[in-house]
């Protein structure tokens, strides 16, 4: 007689937190790294308020999601990264063939913005991030080869660049995150969010439209290709 896995009942829990339609579009929103009101994930879901309210008791039950109230609202974030990484880890998962064409050519649009330049929970992704990546790499401030690791010089071309890494974090500094849009490895870990916050910070990237997506600023342009020599042409 076999002994049944004392984590079997936990992952199913845990699958069966995601498997819920409205409740994986609430997580995919939130993977923009910022606390979202039960109303506006309620919209962007297309439910009801008290629907949304029961599934988010329940993500907040599960550990996937964390709450902190203001005055009268209700605001909702993902618990950590390890959630943004499972989440993001699921979408990479999904073949590019079963996602559903787009209806409009507002949802056309969007999708292309997405796949151009988007944040994923606290690091860039898609096309900018793979260049960003790439770019690292290139110059030898990254390795690949045997996971990702900032070199030396990495990590001088973070200080020289005025871009601070919390080495004391229990987060890897640099993490593979598997794009779902390039099927290729982008930067996540302490080195990626740092490099995204700063981005942001300095307007080198902007957010567009009421999703994750991003564009490059054309200060931003002029940075990346005096820093990492990326082709300005490409983070159009």
């Amino acid at each position: 007689m076999t002994t049944r896995d004392p984590q079997a009942p936990r992952l199913a829990r845990l699958a069966g937190l995601i498997a819920d339609e409205t409740r994986a579009a609430c997580l995919l929103a939130l993977l923009d790294g910022r606390a979202w009101t039960a109303g506006e994930l309620a919209r962007h879901a297309g439910v009801a308020a008290s629907t949304l309210s029961e599934h988010l008791g329940k993500l907040v039950a599960g550990g996937l999601l964390t709450e902190e109230r203001q005055g009268r609202h209700r605001y909702v974030r993902l618990a950590d990264a390890r959630v943004a990484q499972l989440v993001e880890d699921l979408v990479a998962q999904v073949a590019p063939g079963t996602a559903q064409r787009p209806r409009n050519l507002r949802e056309s649009s969007a999708g292309s913005a997405m796949a151009r330049g988007r944040t994923c929970y606290d690091h860039l992704a898609g096309r900018l991030g793979i260049a960003v990546t790439d770019a690292l790499t290139a110059r030898g401030l990254l390795r690949q080869d045997t996971g990702f690791a900032l070199t030396d010089a990495g990590l001088g071309w973070f200080d020289s660049a005025g871009i601070s890494l919390d080495r004391a974090s229990r987060r890897p500094l640099a993490r593979a995150c598997l794009d779902w849009t390039e099927r290729r490895p982008h930067l996540a870990g302490v080195a990626g969010a740092a490099l995204c916050r700063h981005a942001l910070d300095a307007g080198w990237c902007v957010r567009i439209g009421s999703e994750r997506a991003v564009k490059v600023s054309p200060s931003g342009q002029r940075a990346l290709h005096e820093l990492l020599g990326i082709d300005q042409a490409t983070l159009r």
